[in-house]
């Protein structure tokens, strides 16, 4: 099967990748389409020391079981079921675990993908393909609301206005939090901007400590330390970034300011999909190309280094028809 891999030798597409083998309780999915996010970017980079077919937000069909011939996406952490984490409800934390394109498992830029049946949710039939790719980082910002108590009014700061800066700030602002985005990118910003949300450039941003809470989307090691100059004494930090290599940070003013770091990553699907087929969320304009699996390589190239939001990969030659 076609599928983009990577190894220590780079980052390539092939047309002759071993497909998977279900066995157990796992089933065969079709691959419709898939998104390219800022993790994936990050694994070219070595984080985690993944080596295996890329790829974890997607749209596919169901090829075997009784699923069969439904329209899926899927939740990307596959646990044991049997140890103490599974057994409390914490699956996504099982330590036996395997990650769709991240961790011991093969990913999405395939032909086909391999996950337990139970990890699958059915996409509602009002919800077009592209905006299904978007589930999975959805979910992660809907992660921030099940993980805090939000509060009307309270004060927000979203550093990053790429792709999950700009679905948090959208899910915070449903909260009826008073949400600003700050970037670096002008026309990343004017979207902000159009979706009602404050937005400042980051050469412009005054910097004091005054958010009650501050959600990093920077994708970069400098987004903590800004955090940290943002947050008032006893606010909260919310961390959605992975970064390859190895980061250091001055610890004190965590403790003299009593400030809360909560780590954030995966989140409820269910509701992501709801807040699609309700169109809570604008997904669509965030879709800045659409390119066929064989372009998958140049795809992470530009989504490395241009200012783009979400490039997409159409990987069956339906995507994008529903």
């Amino acid at each position: 099967m076609r599928a983009v891999t990577v190894d220590p030798q780079g980052t390539r597409f092939t047309d002759r990748h071993e497909p998977p083998s279900p066995d157990g309780n796992d089933v065969l999915i079709r691959v419709l389409g898939a998104g390219i996010c800022e993790t994936d970017l990050q694994l070219v980079r070595g984080y985690m020391g993944f080596r295996g077919v890329l790829g974890h937000e997607f749209v596919g069909v169901v090829e075997t079981g009784a699923w069969r011939g439904r329209r899926v996406v899927g939740e990307i952490n596959c646990s044991c079921g049997t140890c103490a984490e599974c057994r409390n409800g914490l699956q996504n934390h099982c330590p036996h675990r395997t990650v769709l394109g991240i961790l011991n498992r093969d990913g999405a830029f395939a032909d086909f993908v391999s996950l337990p049946l139970e990890n699958l949710h059915p996409v509602p039939e009002s919800v077009s393909d592209v905006d299904a790719v978007f589930t999975e980082p959805l979910a992660a910002a809907f992660q921030i609301p099940a993980q805090i108590a939000l509060q009307s009014e309270q004060e927000v700061i979203v550093l990053g206005d790429g792709r999950l800066g700009n679905l948090c700030a959208q899910v915070l602002k449903l909260s009826g939090c008073r949400v600003t985005v700050v970037g670096k990118h002008e026309r990343k910003l004017a979207l902000v901007a159009r979706l009602g949300i404050s937005s400042v450039a980051l050469d412009d941003l005054e910097v004091r400590r005054c958010a009650d809470l501050v959600i990093d989307c920077t994708g970069s090691p400098t987004g903590l330390p800004l955090a940290l100059r943002l947050v008032r004494p006893r606010g909260t930090i919310v961390l959605k970034t992975t970064v390859a290599g190895e980061q250091t940070l001055a610890l004190a003013p965590i403790v003299i300011d009593e400030v809360t770091i909560v780590g954030s990553r995966c989140g409820p699907f269910e509701r992501a999909l709801q807040a699609l087929e309700r169109r809570e969320i604008d997904v669509s304009s965030l879709v800045d190309g659409v390119l066929p699996l064989e372009q998958a390589v140049s795809a992470l190239d530009r989504a490395r280094t241009e200012p783009v939001f979400k490039l997409l990969l159409a990987v069956d030659v339906g995507f994008g028809s529903h």
